[in-house]
């Protein structure tokens, strides 16, 4: 060839096909981690507010929400380091990460619109919730989060009209349905392929 283009071996062919076919991928490596912490964290929260406000009667029992916010910054850090180890993104990883991230300056917006009126936040925050994890569901081509998604929309339902026993425990079992069980099955499912 004049034009000084090298001819590719067969095997230098598939390699750079395989290649292509993987950065069009999403990264899941790391997605189970934020599942897995966030399902547990807001799994405690609701646990312990509960408990506050049933058996104790304390007045300001969603104070223990605060713990949230040290939270994000775990979950922020943890996706910086890991991001950085990466060796490319793809355009699909930056959907993904600015879904989640859309939803985190939805839900501070959301806690400063509902400040005084806490107690009708579970459900529109789960049915905010209910939205990056049901898209990142089809971005990852995982259906465990679809219908973690889901079910995030059934039980932010029930917390509105179900009354306010049935309603305060809405959010723990939500997260067992909408991110731990999800969590769980993507994590099992990324070791299984690095086996």
């Amino acid at each position: 060839m004049e034009n000084g283009e090298k001819i590719m071996t067969g095997e230098e062919s598939f390699r750079l096909i395989t290649e292509m076919i993987n950065r069009t991928k999403v990264n899941i490596r790391n997605s189970s981690f934020h599942y897995l912490f966030w399902g547990w964290l807001i799994l405690a929260c609701s646990l312990a507010e509960y408990i506050l406000w049933k058996f104790i009667g304390a007045g300001s029992h969603w104070y223990v929400w605060f713990l949230s916010i040290p939270g994000v910054f775990v979950s922020m850090i943890y996706g910086y380091r890991t991001g950085k180890k990466e060796r490319f993104h793809t355009y699909a990883d930056n959907i993904y990460v600015w879904t989640w991230m859309a939803f985190l300056i939805a839900a501070a917006v959301l806690f400063i619109i509902s400040s005084g009126r806490m107690q009708f936040v579970a459900p529109l925050i789960l049915t905010l919730a209910a939205v990056p994890t049901f898209l990142s569901g089809f971005i990852i081509k995982f259906r465990p989060l679809i219908f973690g998604g889901i079910t995030f929309w059934i039980f932010a339902l029930i917390a509105r009209f179900a009354g306010n026993e049935i309603s305060a425990l809405t959010v723990p079992v939500a997260m067992l349905t909408g991110y731990l069980l999800p969590g769980y099955m993507l994590k099992r499912k990324v070791d299984h392929e690095k086996v």
